[in-house]
This record gives C-alpha cells, sequence and structure tokens, in this order.
C-alpha cells in the first residue's frame, strides 16, 4: 500500500465515522432527547427516521453525482454540509426543529457516504480491494466504540447537545485530509443528471410506510392518517421500481441485480442490517430505561462489538477476497442471530457479566465475519466503473433495512407492550389492589398513567407524585409489559439475520479461482456471466 492509498483510506474512514459516530451517538441519547424535548418513542423514532429517510432517498443520487463530477468533490461538500447540519442539531429547540434539522443531515450524509466506499474502490482493487473493506470496516467500527461509550458520557457530562459537536473537529481534520491526499476520480460514461421522478417516488414510497408505522400505535388502523400514506407509500414504491425498469438513466441500475452475487449480498444486507438496527435499538433503550444504566454504562456495555469489529474484521475481508465470501457471509449473520436470541434471558435484574456480555460477544463475533466480506463481495461483483452506483444501491439497502425494521418492529414491539400492559392490569387481584375500591381521581390517575405509559415502549413511566395504589401496580405491568415487549423485539432481530445467514449459504457463489486476475479478484465479466449461467 503506497502512501497516497494510506492517506486515502484515512480520509474515508474518517469520512464514514462522523455518519456512524452520530448514529451511534443518537442511539444512547434517545431517553435524553426524549425527557428534554418531551418526546414519546414515536418521536425518538422520528429522530432516527428523519435522518434515515432522506438518506436512503438520496443516497443513490449522492453516488450517481459523485460519478459524474467527482467523488472526491461530493465526498468533500457532503463533509461541510454534515457540519453545518451537526450545528443545526445541537441547538434544536424543539423536537419538530429536531427532526427536521436530522432531515437535513441525513441529505448531507447522502453525499458523503456513497462516495467514501467509491473512492476506496475507485484506489485499490483486487485482493488489496478486499483488505482496504476490511481496514474500513475495522477502522469505522471505531465509531461504535467511542459513540456509545464516549457518546453516553458526553449525555450524562454536558447534554446530549454535546454529540453533534463533537462531530466539527472531525469533519474539519478530514476535509484537509481528503482535499490534500485523495485524487479525484470519476466515471466519463456517467449520465450528466438526475433522475428526478425516481428520486419522487422513492421518496414517497419509503415515507409513507414509515409514517404510518410509526404514527400507528398511536391512531390505530382506521385512522385515515395511518392507512392513507400506508397505500400511497406502497403504490409509490411500485411505481418507483416500475420507472425504473423503463427509464433511460435510471437512479437504480436494475441490471445490476442480474449479477448473482450482488443481488444475493444485497438481500443479505436488507435482513441483515434490518435485524442491527432494530435490535441495537431496543437493546439500548431497554438497558436505560429498564435495567437501569446510564447512557455511558449503556453505551460501554456493548463496546466489546465495536472491539471485535476492529480486530476481525480485517481478517474477514482478506478472507472474503482471497478464499470466498459464502462461508462467513452464512456462518456471520447466523452466529449474530444467536447472539440476538442471548437477549431473551435478560431481565430487569440482568446481571452485565453472565447475561448481557455473552450476547454481546456472540453478536459481536458473528457480525465481524459479516460485514467486511458483504461489503467487499458487493464491489468485487460490478467493474470498476460501476463501483460508485454499486456502492450507493448496497449503502442504500443497508440504510432502508433500518429504517423499515425500526418502523414495522417498533409498531409490533409498542403493540405488544400496549396489550401486555392492559392485561396485566386487568388482573387487580395478582398485583394487590381491588380496582372497585379506587376512588375516582384514583381511577382518572390510572387511566392517565396508562395512556402516558403507552407513549413509552420499553421503558417504565415516571410515576412520582401518583397514589401508592396507582404506582405500584403500574411499575410492576410497565416493567413486565417492557420485558416481554423487549424479548419480541430481539427474536424478531434475530431470526431476520439468521435469514440472511441462509440466504447467502443457498445464494452466494465463490470466485472460481482460474477465473482470479494476478491481484487475485474475479472479473466483473466473469461474474456476469455466471449470474446468468
Amino acid at each position: 500500500m503506497t502512501r497516497q492509498q494510506r492517506l486515502t483510506l484515512i480520509a474515508t474512514i474518517l469520512g464514514s465515522t462522523v455518519v456512524f459516530l452520530d448514529a451511534t451517538i443518537v442511539n444512547v441519547a434517545l431517553p435524553s432527547i426524549g425527557r428534554e424535548l418531551d418526546a414519546g418513542l414515536a418521536g425518538q423514532q422520528w429522530v432516527l427516521e428523519a435522518y434515515m429517510l432522506t438518506m436512503v432517498s438520496l443516497l443513490l443520487v449522492g453516488g450517481s453525482l459523485g460519478d459524474q463530477f467527482g467523488r472526491r468533490r461530493l465526498f468533500v461538500i457532503g463533509l461541510v454540509a454534515f457540519g453545518v447540519t451537526s450545528i443545526l442539531c445541537a441547538l434544536a429547540p424543539s423536537e419538530a426543529f429536531l427532526v427536521g434539522a436530522r432531515a437535513l443531515q441525513g441529505i448531507a450524509g447522502a453525499l458523503l457516504v456513497p462516495g467514501s466506499l467509491a473512492i476506496v474502490a475507485a484506489t485499490f482493487s483486487g485482493e488489496e480491494r478486499g483488505k482496504a473493506v476490511g481496514t474500513w470496516t475495522a477502522w469505522t467500527g471505531i465509531a461504535t466504540v467511542f459513540g456509545p461509550a464516549g457518546g453516553g458520557a458526553l449525555v450524562g457530562l454536558i447534554s446530549w447537545r454535546a454529540i453533534f459537536w463533537v462531530n466539527i473537529p472531525l469533519i474539519a481534520a478530514t476535509v484537509v485530509l481528503a482535499l490534500r491526499a485523495v485524487e479525484e476520480s470519476s466515471d466519463p460514461d456517467a449520465f450528466r443528471g438526475v433522475d428526478v421522478p425516481g428520486v419522487v417516488l422513492s421518496a414517497a414510497g419509503l415515507a409513507g410506510p414509515v409514517f404510518a408505522l410509526i404514527e400507528q400505535p398511536t391512531h390505530g388502523w382506521g385512522d385515515p392518517i395511518v392507512w392513507v400514506p400506508l397505500i400511497a407509500g406502497i403504490a409509490c414504491f411500485a411505481a418507483f421500481v416500475a420507472w425504473e425498469a423503463v427509464a433511460k438513466r435510471p437512479m437504480l441500475d436494475l441490471s445490476l441485480f442480474r449479477i448473482r452475487n450482488f443481488a444475493v449480498a444485497n438481500l443479505t444486507t436488507l435482513t441483515v442490517y434490518a435485524g442491527l438496527g432494530a435490535g441495537l435499538l431496543f437493546v439500548g433503550l431497554y438497558l436505560q430505561q429498564v435495567v437501569g444504566y446510564s447512557p455511558f454504562e449503556a453505551g460501554l456495555a456493548t463496546t466489546p462489538i465495536s472491539l471485535l469489529l476492529f480486530f476481525l474484521s480485517p481478517r474477514w475481508g482478506r478472507l472474503a477476497s482471497g478464499t470466498g465470501p459464502r462461508l462467513p457471509m452464512t456462518l456471520g449473520p447466523i452466529v449474530a442471530g444467536l447472539g440476538m436470541f442471548l437477549y431473551l434471558r435478560l431481565d430487569p435484574g440482568a446481571s452485565y457479566a453472565t447475561e448481557v456480555l455473552p450476547a454481546v460477544l456472540v453478536f459481536g463475533l458473528g457480525l465481524s465475519a459479516t460485514v467486511a466480506p458483504l461489503t467487499a463481495t458487493v464491489l468485487d461483483s460490478v467493474s470498476g466503473n460501476r463501483v460508485g452506483i454499486a456502492s450507493g444501491i448496497n449503502n442504500g439497502v443497508s440504510r432502508v433495512a433500518g429504517l423499515l425494521a425500526i418502523a414495522v418492529l417498533g409498531a409490533v414491539v409498542s403493540a405488544h407492550f400496549a396489550s401486555r400492559l392492559d392485561s396485566e392490569l386487568e388482573r387487580p387481584v395478582d398485583i394487590g389492589i381491588e380496582s372497585e375500591i379506587l376512588r375516582n381521581e384514583e381511577r382518572r390517575e390510572m387511566s392517565a398513567a396508562i395512556a402516558e405509559a403507552k407513549e413509552q415502549p420499553l421503558g417504565i413511566p415516571d410515576t412520582s407524585g401518583l397514589y401508592g395504589s396507582v404506582r405500584v401496580p403500574l411499575e410492576a405491568a410497565a416493567t413486565d409489559a417492557s420485558t416481554s415487549a423487549f424479548h419480541l423485539g430481539a427474536l424478531l432481530a434475530g431470526s431476520l439475520m439468521i435469514l440472511g445467514g441462509i440466504a447467502s449459504g443457498v445464494g452466494i457463489r465463490n470466485p472460481r479461482r482460474r477465473d482470479r486476475g494476478p491481484e487475485g479478484a474475479e472479473p466483473a465479466e466473469k461474474l456476469d456471466l455466471a449470474a446468468h449461467g
């Protein structure tokens, strides 16, 4: 690896770290944001989803613009825009303002993220590319080392607002390095324009269902505010796929999905990142809001995942490019899913050493075997001039997975929590009170407290100031309902990851050694032929 390549890799790692750092820190900070800005689970979901929604909708545009006008140029523009929007998030006076700022931050991320991997793919080739992707994965894992633990410390010592201010010095350093070290690259054959109908249809197709699923626990399926955007969004997404199939210059090049490994790797990405996004969100909320961890303790609890990614990802990346990706892409998601299943042992009195840590270690081991081979397989399956769009598609799939999983599984968990809470409170004898002797004031207080509790699944509501006859049964019921809902969420998240491993085991084909070039990589043309049998 030359000095120029090394500095380029460092710049792309730092740029990606900004995005990953932001996501991991915000997860840990959600309970604090909810308390200060009076945001329930739906509001906390929107803080995550607004960011991911705009990023997902424009990721392919970001990759395409980089191919057209220069990957380094768009990478730097994305960095600067991310810094500006981070300041807006830090200054947010309300939940609505923060959600809006996060949406703008997602637009900046859409320019930044695809350019990062596209620059790596344009700078390295063959087995060196697999090693570089593994190194990129490992070092961006540092974001999740400092993200949960460091972010939790910032939230505890200063404020949740500090998690956005911390982006600024990192962005400034990355911009300087990128301008000095990264060589400009582009695709001279790229179409000079933007697929505007595709952008609009994809954004509407994702926004409608996400909005409906987040608001459903509050309004119910029968409310037009839920079913109208749901149906409209599904129709728009179907129209998006149909448009991309006939457009002369599509945003989403559907022909890439005729490449077998590309298609299967993206299917695995969809299921694995769905389980990852929803699973880690539920773990963070449960540890803080039920088990009683501080933000710093909750962040520190999952740090071993990042350490495993850091130390093991380069090795798995080399294996994927050297001997083939099928084995790690099969076993990795399955092991990670089993690790998520181990979270089913958690309860409000869970011991870290005997219950939390084993789940974290197994999950991290499986994830470390998955991420680098998955990314390397996507990039290795296409020709060099298409790595930008391929990277954009794969990043888009991973973000769509998290976006939809948080909305869908969040709705399932919320519904289960509400049902379990009602079930527990319908049995007054079991919890030590006789409902018929409650005074009218206590009845009203109980009804209001239950309604408030349902807005905060995976948590125990603030019961200070309530009558003892209301406080005691409500705390017990909310604790039980939160634990049951968390277990369901962990079960579903783990199952999604295991499905991803099964898909890779069935569908991924290892490149034949005789087809490899001098650097160990299979030419994209060979993969195209393999995809067509």
